[in-house]
């Protein structure tokens, strides 16, 4: 990238960095840095859960259903994803944790701001 212009494959960009496509934890300097945003195309085989709930939360996010069903679970319901385009949104102070269904599913989060020291370490 040399002219302000990125363009990708969100699976095959994604795999480089545990579905993340945009935020503060990519190279300083490249378009793709953010301190203000993050982008995950978060690809999750079929019953995958979430290592660990997330807590303390700072951010709000945007989770969006691309194909499959997922679970966002919260700690007083869960929302569960099922159709295309089904999205679910939580702010601050919302502990949550996920689980895939029982299919192949492909979500995009949006998450804002773009802070340090929120990533679960790889498996």
């Amino acid at each position: 990238m040399t002219d302000g212009v990125y363009a990708g494959r969100a699976g095959e960009d994604g795999v480089r960095n545990q579905g993340w496509l945009l935020g503060h934890f990519m190279p300083k300097g490249e378009l793709l840095h953010s301190d203000a945003v993050e982008v995950k195309w978060g690809v999750h085989p079929p019953g995958e859960r979430r290592a660990a709930w997330a807590t303390q939360e700072i951010r709000t996010a945007l989770l969006v259903l691309i194909r499959g069903v997922f679970h966002i679970e919260l700690r007083d319901r869960t929302v569960v994803l099922s159709e295309p385009g089904d999205y679910v949104v939580w702010g601050p102070g919302q502990d949550h944790s996920w689980q895939a269904g029982d299919v192949e599913t492909v979500v995009l989060t949006v998450r804002w701001p773009s802070v340090p020291g929120w990533r679960l370490p790889p498996p």
